[in-house]
């Protein structure tokens, strides 16, 4: 688990895409030198039309830019809008599991689930919010909220490595030369922060690790706001634990869900949390899409880590943990008004007359559940062999899209990138 805190960062919550597509596009534009972004969907809607001419803006003033997208989640791009990038000199990847068995594809539920840009090296965003207009509030009744955070200092170095060594196949981290114009960051004001990881290799659990590190540490206040709520054992302990030892303990969870299976999942867990006194909430507005918590007066934590079975044992994902007062007291103020204003309490429901019935129920699932993510693990790997996409294979120059892509720095298992289609994800 990593435990290398940065000193000396300055950090802004941006909530839902209002905030988060102006500041990000602003950063693209402003670039100078370098331009590295990761995320799970970009659709071609209006705000994936604003990224494209944001990223062709900065390659044709001859900025590098990489960017790497899931196959899966992306994958309504049209060649059109892939070449189009891949003419001006960007360089694309398509994150996508490769093998097909009798034409069915393997290892689908492996995604690259993290939303990262770092630019020129000073200048970084961690989240959960995709380049789609559901999420902004014009969008209509399907919306979705979510949080992402803009960091300056230390940090941004660590984010931006970690970014440079998926981009460079596999290189480790401390092999890779230091950025162009790069020494470590200044000093932008007075966050500590943490950046971490999850992959299929060396940091399978670091995330969870430490959102169990911190409820364990708790003294006041645990709040979690996560759009897909299905955690593992040991993390579900802890939250009773502290709820038990007087925390107020509380979860902002899906009331309007994108996916009716998200909310039949989590109130499988209702009666146990409710039983040891952590408070449910229900985000009626709309659907909530946010991955942020927080403990206490000063810990907090964004990215794109759901707390369920895929975000904690198969996707690739980052987080952000933050330890400052007045970014958690940020982030508490908006989440203490979504429960106010757009949020239903979980009533505790009585006791069932046949408890033990749905207690065998809940473990039988809750197991099944928690187990099948190492049950599809063992199903083939990725493929090795890069292999150009027919469809970026239509335009002359582009930048092999195919290369694979490490999830982390020194990663051993490199993953290819091909171009397929399936339908929409929502996560």
């Amino acid at each position: 688990m990593k435990t290398r805190w940065q000193r000396g960062n300055r950090a802004r919550l941006l909530e839902n895409g209002e905030e988060f597509f102006p500041a990000v596009f602003d950063a693209i534009r402003a670039a100078g030198s370098e331009v590295l972004l990761e995320t799970f969907i970009v659709f071609e809607d209006k705000v994936g039309m604003e990224l494209q001419a944001a990223l062709l803006d900065a390659a044709k003033r001859g900025v590098r830019v990489d960017a790497m997208v899931d196959g899966f989640g992306s994958s309504d791009l049209t060649p059109e809008y892939i070449g189009t990038l891949a003419a001006a000199g960007v360089r694309l990847r398509i994150y996508d599991p490769q093998s097909r068995l009798l034409g069915m594809r393997l290892n689908l539920l492996r995604r690259m689930h993290r939303k990262l840009v770092v630019v020129d090296g000073r200048r970084a965003f961690v989240g959960g919010i995709n380049y789609s207009a559901d999420h902004l509030a014009d969008f209509g009744p399907e919306a979705k909220a979510d949080f992402a955070v803009e960091l300056e200092g230390p940090i941004v170095a660590e984010i931006h490595r970690f970014a440079a060594a998926a981009r460079d196949r596999g290189v480790p981290a401390a092999a890779l030369p230091a950025p162009a114009d790069a020494e470590p960051p200044d000093a932008a004001g007075t966050v500590e922060a943490l950046f971490v990881t999850r992959d299929n290799d060396t940091h399978t659990n670091d995330i969870e690790r430490h959102y169990r590190a911190a409820i364990r540490a708790a003294r006041t206040q645990v709040l979690i706001a996560n759009a897909y709520f299905f955690p593992g054992y040991l993390l579900l302990r802890e939250l009773t634990r502290a709820a038990r030892r007087g925390v107020d303990v509380r979860l902002i969870l899906q009331g309007e869900p994108d996916m009716p299976i998200v909310k039949t999942a989590a109130m499988l867990l209702y009666e146990h949390l409710q039983r040891h006194g952590v408070k449910i909430h229900e985000y009626c507005k709309r659907p909530l899409h946010g991955k942020v918590a927080l403990v206490d007066d000063a810990w907090s934590t964004v990215g794109s880590s759901n707390l369920d079975p895929l975000s904690l044992s198969l996707n690739l994902e980052a987080n952000v943990i933050l330890r400052d007062a007045e970014f958690a007291g940020d982030l508490r103020s908006r989440l203490q008004r979504m429960m106010e204003q757009h949020c239903t309490e979980v009533a505790p429901l009585p006791p069932p007359k046949w408890r033990l019935w749905q207690r065998l129920r809940t473990t039988v699932v809750f197991h099944f559940l928690r187990r099948f993510p190492s049950w599809a693990r063992r199903l083939p790997m990725y493929a090795q062999k890069p292999e150009m996409p027919a469809a970026a294979r239509r335009f002359k120059g582009m930048s092999p899209v195919a290369e694979s892509s490490p999830e982390l720095p020194g990663e051993a298992n490199n993953r290819q990138a091909a171009c397929r289609a399936e339908p929409r994800h929502a996560r």
